[in-house]
């Protein structure tokens, strides 16, 4: 299940705010009884979402989530900037085909 703020996100973008900032625009809170987070506190220029608009979210929201996932894993094993350009000063091909390994192995949904 994806986060609320993901699906918050996404929501957004369909309707235009490409940036959300959740400490002003939009404040989520978790009571801790179990209801999970729900906003408490919207202000955007846009409508706040309905709970079944935000459930509509829902797989674009895992596909965000999943995706950010593999870019944290290829960019851990992509290795520093450093790293990579003096393994292509010294051997480009093999770096090609080390990095095409990793996007294998780390597919995007």
């Amino acid at each position: 299940m994806a986060q609320l703020s993901t699906k918050i996100k996404s929501y957004c973008e369909a309707n235009g705010v490409s940036n959300v900032d959740f400490t002003t625009d939009v404040k989520l809170q978790d009571d801790s009884n179990g209801q999970g987070a729900y906003i408490a506190e919207w202000n955007l220029d846009i409508a706040q979402p309905t709970d079944e608009q935000l459930a509509s979210y829902e797989t674009a929201a895992n596909t965000t989530e999943a995706n950010a996932q593999v870019d944290a894993t290829r960019k851990s094993q992509y290795g520093s900037w450093g790293d990579q350009l003096d393994e292509i000063y010294h051997d480009i091909d093999a770096w090609k085909t080390r990095i095409q390994s990793v996007k294998d192995n780390n597919p995007k949904s």
